[in-house]
């Protein structure tokens, strides 16, 4: 007898294969046997689900996120949980917890909440800190939890090179041979100890609280070369790179010290020196418009030579979110700030006045403190206003740039700070509108469908569990099925298989998760059952549900039929069902 039957479904199995009708049988947590309209399954189940008209999917595999605090007071893993994904990756972008010195918890935390826009006072009370010192230490503390997904850890360049050098690492200082041997040792032990990876960052926009940027991003090659034959040692995990200029020239700060190009080249002698994948972040920026498609070109000219080096791309694009309940231009006017420890219904009440209105347009901001990067966004938000799309239900990411707020406020003869003010205030202080950034530069999806259908490329750059109250692209697996699968009417569909095989079978191999990602007898049922014709998002809202009352947008989903995680259902009809069989996953 199996435990659990699901029958008549339209079977996406993982491999971009075509779909086709049939059944799967699961029994002790793997994908026991495959039935189709000629050979059904005809045996008995515990549990047997009649799945006619319905989509049937491994579970998604996100491979970036920062859910490196939440999973040590969380056990529901959100927003992923909500969506789908039955495997995440953390510890991206140089930045983590482990290992970590006696005290020394402060430097990664400002590095988190900077770099990754995460409340610093959640990490603070929320995280049981003293649990552990070293990265295998990590890893056994979080082998004491359970979740409703597995999740991995990837060893972070931030937090290696401050435990390694001190003061002398969060100043960039160059390291000594000592160091780099010191560094490479312990990249082994933690791969060794079931890190899926390591990371790091070269982008001086990802800076700490206290503006410094993460230890690692002046590095110079031979240091990463040294922590690369660390990883060789091993003969697993990935190394994940944010490489200088991706998001840009960041001549605003300094200027990135380095061409996207220059670093390609500098990734391929990495990879030939670890003998692992290489994947690292590729978007389309304003200031080179093309050069991502010749870096695709070159990854696939690398990868004909033997190496694996794939570009990391997301499937939208990364937008920046405002709301009266996050961040807004008119955070910092000096009457606003009078109003902001309101209740959200109150402040709005109060800021409907004309006179309120009046002071807080005609104000000017107060001065910035500190080096926080997330105090000047209020600056961005009134320089990009006129670029700004309303964030509606259901959610459009490829809009007409003609209907942005520009055209918005000359329809109702507004002055575009005057129409934002007004914007912000409906809905009850609920609404939302975004600024559409990387890979939107022809404002439209056509240069990201080319990169779906890259063969070098990898799916990812969700930032699960990051900048909580800024960017919200966790949902992007439900978003995929939605808009390249169904929807899009811009510009051409993906195939259904595609938009699958890039989120399941093609980032499970990437990182060596060999038992899952493909609907096959004897893979691990981690599978999604989705009404796919009803499938939608729901509407974006804020809550304070993180430790110390801690803000974050979250948004639901509604379509997910079931959801199944080593076989066990942790999800029925969009609802949590309780279970929680998700464990540390350790490379391997």
């Amino acid at each position: 007898m199996y435990d659990t039957l699901i029958t008549g479904a339209a079977i996406v199995d993982g491999t971009g294969a075509a779909p086709f009708i049939g059944d799967v049988a699961i029994k002790d947590g793997q994908i026991a046997a495959i039935g189709t309209p000629d050979a059904p399954i005809n045996a008995s189940a515990n549990e047997v689900i009649d799945a006619k008209g319905a989509l049937l999917a491994p579970g998604w595999v996100d491979v970036h996120t920062h859910y490196d605090g939440q999973v040590t007071w969380d056990d529901e893993i959100d927003p992923s949980f909500s969506h789908g994904v039955t495997t995440v990756v953390m510890g991206n972008c140089g930045v983590g917890f482990a290992p970590v010195a006696p005290g020394g918890e402060k430097e990664l935390i400002e590095l988190m909440e900077g770099v990754e826009d995460i409340p610093g006072t959640a990490l603070y009370e929320g995280m049981p800190w003293g649990s552990w010192a070293s990265f295998p230490d990590y890893l056994d503390y979080l082998d004491t939890r359970q979740y409703t997904l597995d999740i991995s850890a990837q060893i972070a360049h931030g937090a290696l090179r401050f435990f390694v050098m001190g003061e002398r690492g969060l100043a960039h200082e160059p390291a000594t041979a000592d160091d780099m041997a010191a560094m490479a040792k312990l990249t082994e032990e933690a791969v060794e100890a079931g890190a899926v990876g390591f990371s790091t960052s070269r982008t001086i926009g990802h800076r700490s609280v206290t503006g410094n940027e993460v230890p690692g991003t002046f590095a110079e090659e031979a240091e990463l070369i040294a922590i690369a034959g660390g990883m060789q040692n091993t003969g697993k995990g990935v190394f994940e790179l944010i490489p200088a200029a991706a998001a840009g020239d960041m001549l605003p700060l300094g200027g990135d010290k380095q061409t996207t190009l220059e670093e390609f080249e500098m990734i391929k002698r990495i990879a030939q020196a670890s003998g692992r994948p290489m994947t690292f972040t590729q978007v389309q920026v304003p200031e080179h418009p093309d050069v991502w498609r010749e870096v695709l070109s070159r990854a696939a000219t690398a990868n004909a030579e033997g190496l694996n080096v794939r570009p990391q791309i997301a499937s939208r694009p990364i937008g920046l979110v405002t709301s009266l309940a996050t961040y807004h231009m008119f955070q910092n006017r000096p009457t606003y700030i009078g109003l902001k420890h309101l209740p959200l219904a109150e402040r709005v009440a109060e800021m409907q006045k004309p006179a309120i209105k009046q002071a807080i347009l005609t104000e000017d901001d107060e001065p910035v403190t500190g080096s926080n990067p997330m105090a000047t966004l209020h600056q961005l938000f009134a320089t990009v206003a006129e670029h700004l799309h309303p964030l509606e239900n259901p959610v459009d990411y490829e809009p007409d740039p003609a209907t942005a707020f520009a055209s918005r406020a000359a329809a109702k003869n507004q002055d575009i700070h005057d129409y934002m003010y007004d914007y912000l205030l409906e809905k009850n202080g609920k609404s939302f509108a975004i600024l559409l950034g990387a890979s939107y530069v022809e404002g439209n999806h056509d240069v990201i469908s080319e990169m779906l259908q890259h063969p070098a490329t990898i799916t990812g750059l969700s930032d699960a569990g990051a900048h909580v109250n800024l960017i919200f692209d966790g949902v992007a697996p439900t978003y995929q099925l939605i808009h390249w699968a169904r929807d899009r009417s811009r510009g051409e569909k993906l195939p259904l298989e595609l938009i699958v095989h890039k989120q399941t079978l093609n980032n499970a191999e990437l990182y060596g998760f060999h038992d899952r990602g493909q609907i096959a007898v004897g893979k691990r049922a981690d599978l999604n059952l989705i009404d796919h014709a009803n499938l939608k998002l729901g509407t974006m809202e804020v809550r304070s549900d993180l430790p110390a009352g801690g803000n974050r947008i979250l948004q639901g989903a509604s379509g997910y039929i079931g959801t199944w995680v080593n076989g066990v259902r942790t999800r029925i009809n969009d609802t949590d069902t309780g279970a929680r069989p998700g464990r540390l996953l350790r490379s391997s």
